[in-house]
């Protein structure tokens, strides 16, 4: 295990030093990051500054679930899009075969070769909107707190649905509009899961989990969710990372190399 801190030390120092060659990049990601949460924000107050509220959901609560969302921009920008989205074309360039000739498990290398700052706004704007929210609704630490492990379970899920994704692409090569179809898929998370038809609640929970990225951690934070659903989230994070494992170590059998 100390080795693989100490490769990923590594990863991640030469990472940034790469990318801050291009500090313009900081400035654009920002405003770009305001400019989707000003969005998210608008779409919001349009349900709310007409006198229409999600049933248990005040404006602070939905803020809550809105600054998770953001922080799930911001970890999928900073750690799965510049990894998971490079195992296209390591497979189409061969490049693919030097991975697994390493003396390190290839879906690690894969899954934290590289990290982009850039990502960073979203998780800062994320921070402050759960921060103001918290303070409005009078939540302490403790709170806080207890919402850590549905959040890390979020982003596990998140990563296991974005790496199968990204194995498939031993079979199909270009998978460019299936991840996109995800990431659109993920957007219904910007809202609390009440704001949509119970059909659509039953999709995002037990199809696409997103009820388990966004409103769930929202809930706990909020210290109104049920022990169930957080014995589900750890579950489901579980599973699901252990799936995408066994589906990556299924993929190689089909994987012809370059050199073959």
């Amino acid at each position: 295990m100390q080795r693989y801190w100490k490769v990923l030390r590594l990863f991640w120092t030469a990472a940034i030093a790469a990318e801050l060659e291009y500090r313009i990049n900081f400035l654009i990601a920002t405003l770009s990051s305001l400019g989707n949460l000003a969005g998210s924000l608008f779409g919001l107050f349009l349900f709310y500054g007409n006198g229409y509220t999600f049933t248990g959901w005040s404006w602070e609560a939905a803020l809550i679930v809105l600054g998770i969302f953001t922080l799930l921009q911001g970890f999928s920008a900073t750690f799965l899009a510049p990894n998971l989205n490079r195992i296209v074309g390591h497979v189409q360039n061969g490049t693919l075969d030097f991975v697994l000739l390493k003396p390190i498990r290839s879906q690690f290398w894969l899954s934290t070769h590289t990290l982009s700052p850039w990502g960073l706004p979203d998780l800062i704007f994320g921070s402050i909107v759960i921060g103001y929210a918290g303070k409005r609704l009078g939540l302490g630490i403790n709170d806080y707190l207890l919402s850590l492990l549905p959040l890390l379970c979020g982003f596990l899920i998140l990563y296991s649905l974005w790496f199968m994704l990204g194995a498939t692409s031993i079979w199909f090569v270009k998978i460019y509009n299936v991840t996109e179809v995800l990431r659109g898929l993920l957007e219904a998370g910007r809202y609390p899961m009440i704001a949509y038809p119970a059909a659509y609640r039953f999709f995002f929970t037990f199809i696409v989990p997103v009820t388990f990225l966004t409103t769930v951690p929202a809930e706990i934070m909020l210290g109104r969710v049920q022990i169930n659903w957080l014995i589900g989230a750890f579950v489901l994070a579980v599973v699901l990372f252990l799936v995408a494992s066994w589906f990556w170590r299924f993929a190689l059998r089909f994987y012809t190399s370059a050199s073959s």
